[in-house]
């Protein structure tokens, strides 16, 4: 039997006699059941390779954030040292350093 056939079963049982407790939580329960598995399958989720699929985006996600991270660094440092060299020959040509040179 399939989901939708319990929920359908399910349904009938609960329109017949009326609802108890327990044949409306069966109901919630298979509904959940049937909708998670109707969007794994639109997802392209519903296969055996999926957990798998899921594994490997993490990890490309984990890799770009890494990239990321790390080129905001190499720019954050790159500047610092561009800033660095500024300021070192601001510093000579006001000390004359390069007139001692020539």
């Amino acid at each position: 039997m399939t989901r939708e056939d319990m929920l359908a079963a399910l349904m009938a049982q609960a329109k017949d006699g009326g609802a108890d407790l327990v044949t409306l939580r069966a109901i919630v329960e298979e509904s959940s059941e049937v909708g998670a598995r109707r969007v794994l399958d639109r997802l392209g989720l519903a296969d055996e390779n999926a957990h798998d699929d899921l594994d490997e985006l993490r990890d490309l996600l984990a890799a770009w954030r890494t990239a990321k991270a790390s080129a905001w660094k190499a720019a954050i440092d790159w500047f610092v040292r561009v800033i660095g060299a500024l300021l070192l020959i601001g510093i000579a040509v006001r000390l004359g350093v390069a007139d001692v040179l020539r």
